[in-house]
């Protein structure tokens, strides 16, 4: 039994980390454009970003299908077949997109509250762009950014809905924590489904209390 249940606590783990890995890339840099950078249909555009976060999952699935399946838009440059979906890269892209709305909102809010005069002071004395986003503007925001990053990754560990359309439900490939739960429920294994979400829940409680405690300086 420990060893069934290794490999989906290992996949959904790298799943997760690959999806915060590419929040932290892409929703940070959004947020940042949407809270500093006024231009024309940005509304409409944190509208878009934010629309997986309530849209069911299956739905954002089904427009991934559309996107990277295999007669997607993008599912024949990859160069394989079907594409990239029912590989664990499919369930990636799927945990990223459910979850990266939460980095967004979050990071976003974090960006605007940071007071304008000592933004404008580090352009006053010098400072780049870049610069100033780096030594004056995230370290103030930190904390919420890590806030969204946190949310983020127990939105990517828990997603379902969208990765079992785009990364199906491969014993050994692409079963992660929550796809081998709902397989232990539909087969009546409630003995593991209960180990599972016990030690879905302990892992993902531990997490955010490191996460906070990180945010609060804590070592």
């Amino acid at each position: 039994m420990l060893a069934d249940i290794g490999f989906p606590l290992r996949l959904s783990l790298q799943v997760a980390l690959c999806a915060t890995v590419l929040s932290a890339v892409f929703g940070v840099g959004i947020a940042y454009l949407l809270a500093r950078k006024p231009f024309r249909g940005r509304e409409f555009v944190d509208a878009l970003v934010t629309l997986p976060m309530v849209l069911p999952p299956v739905v954002t699935g089904y427009y991934l299908l559309l996107l990277v399946g295999r007669n997607g838009a993008l599912g024949a440059l990859t160069g394989t077949d079907p594409g990239i979906t029912f590989t664990w890269w499919a369930a990636v892209l799927a945990s990223f997109t459910v979850s990266v709305p939460l980095t967004i909102k979050t990071a976003r809010a974090a960006f605007e509250s940071v007071d304008t005069d000592v933004v404008s002071a580090s352009y006053t004395l010098g400072r780049g762009e870049a610069e100033t986003f780096w030594h004056v503007v995230l370290p103030l925001a930190k904390r919420g950014v890590l806030a969204g990053l946190v949310l983020s990754f127990a939105r990517a560990l828990g997603e379902f809905g969208a990765t079992v359309m785009v990364a199906g439900n491969v014993p050994g490939r692409t079963n992660t924590m929550p796809l081998e739960i709902y397989n232990a429920v539909v087969f009546g294994d409630w003995k593991t489904a209960t180990l599972l979400v016990l030690i879905f829940t302990a892992i993902s409680l531990a997490f955010i209390v490191t996460a906070n405690r990180l945010g609060k300086g804590v070592a």
